[in-house]
């Protein structure tokens, strides 16, 4: 079944562009699973985030899974894509690039704060026909906390040579799939040897810690959403809940309860 590609003027993400004296636009749109808006880039910055459903967001050689509890920051300039997994109520903010609230070109995975959820609420209710005082202050307040929101370092980087990028791109769809490397050879056309040698070069690990975090990447919106423990770790192709905790555990350093809590 084809992914419905869809347009920018069909996607209407943005009623407006940001300015030096109203930094921030807000836009919104309701989503069907599997839309994709192709990649594309704006002068001005991106807080992304979502009322329901799941996205994946693709930029700077690295793919992001953002679950409602999320938002990414996408900085001006930078190329992304955005290819809707669940049914998603999408709410794109533009910022200004004159008062982006992080340095440099790097895209952020952020956790939404209680305050800062509230603040963008009343951000879009908010009359946009209306410049009043309020607006302004609801924006320095937007723009004051958005940087102080933890950064969570679910990020999967991606590779540019095309025979690692259709493993990637079909581990990333199925990720709980048990491939081995070798068999993976086979589907994509070169050795075992040479795809752990792009893995190595192109992504900075090898194949097993790179599945390792696509599968920590699917299991954030698995989580958040209330599933099971237990089914989450099946979906993903592990032997058991505790085999599955363990690894959380050691990557981030608490249990997947504590970190979705």
């Amino acid at each position: 079944m084809p992914i419905p590609i869809v347009s920018h003027t069909h996607f209407n993400w943005h009623n407006d562009q940001p300015s030096a004296g109203r930094p921030l636009t807000m836009a919104g749109r309701d989503l069907q699973a599997t839309a994709m808006l192709p990649p594309h880039h704006h002068e001005w910055g991106q807080f992304t985030y979502a009322l329901r459903g799941v996205m994946r967001v693709d930029a700077n050689h690295s793919s992001w899974i953002v679950p409602p509890q999320r938002a990414i920051w996408i900085p001006p300039g930078v190329e992304h894509s955005v290819t809707v997994l669940e049914n998603t109520d999408l709410r794109p903010m533009s910022v200004y690039a004159g008062r982006s609230p992080f340095a440099g070109g790097e895209c952020k995975l952020l956790e939404l704060s209680g305050l800062l959820r509230e603040l963008l609420v009343a951000l879009e209710q908010h009359d946009r026909d209306e410049q009043s005082p309020r607006e302004q202050l609801l924006m320095e307040m937007i723009l004051d906390e958005i940087p102080r929101c933890a950064v969570r370092p679910v990020r999967v980087p991606l590779p540019t040579d095309k025979r690692l990028k259709a493993l990637c791109d079909a581990l990333i769809a199925e990720p709980g799939a048990e491939h081995t490397l070798a068999a993976w050879a086979t589907q994509v056309g070169a050795s075992e040897r040479t795809l752990a040698r792009l893995f190595e070069r192109e992504l900075g690990m090898g194949y097993t810690q790179w599945r390792q975090q696509v599968r920590l990447a699917h299991a954030a919106p698995l989580i958040a959403s209330g599933v099971p423990l237990s089914q989450v770790a099946a979906e993903l192709g592990y032997a058991s809940q505790s085999a599955f905790s363990a690894m959380f555990k050691k990557t981030f350093g608490c249990s997947p309860s504590t970190f979705f809590g």
